[in-house]
């Protein structure tokens, strides 16, 4: 922050390019049975609803630093996305994984990926159940840069 409290963004240019590799994900609960159902009838109509989810995941990773105010826009930012079902929640997890040669890390382009892909999820199936839960997003690991590696095992 500047003086006066104005914002700015973080000066990167300074930071020698690395690998940078960052893992999220989250869940989305709903019944048993809105599960079958968007896995058997693709939404209620409108697809795919795990594959539609992916890719929204993919192309909101790569837009991250247009939707998030002071987060950098990453030139040629790799994201993947796997969301799948998890009986035992029962719901849908998805896991994103975004990966850069950069100077700037990647956690939010990662964590910007399972927020959308469990958005679009929501999207599809609300006709189904309005009372889905999204959460435990989070970030599960990251590489790369001057902080090294972390894994969630080590924020407490």
């Amino acid at each position: 922050m500047e003086a006066g409290g104005r914002p700015r963004m973080v000066d990167v240019s300074e930071k020698p390019p690395t690998t940078r590799r960052a893992v999220a994900e989250g869940t989305i609960r709903m019944t048993a049975e809105t599960l079958d159902r968007l896995l058997e009838e693709g939404g209620g109509g409108k697809g795919d609803v795990l594959r539609v989810a992916e890719l929204a995941g993919i192309q909101a990773g790569k837009r991250t630093g247009e939707l998030i105010p002071l987060c950098h826009l990453l030139p040629a930012v790799s994201v993947k996305v796997v969301a799948e079902p998890d009986p035992s929640l029962p719901g849908i997890r998805a896991r994103a994984t975004a990966r850069i040669q950069g100077s700037t890390g990647v956690e939010m382009e990662a964590l910007t990926a399972v927020s959308l892909t469990l958005l679009t999820i929501y999207d599809m199936g609300k006709a189904l159940e309005k009372g889905m839960e999204l959460g435990q997003i989070r970030l599960l690991e990251k590489s790369g840069g001057r902080s090294g590696h972390w894994t969630a095992s080590e924020r407490d």
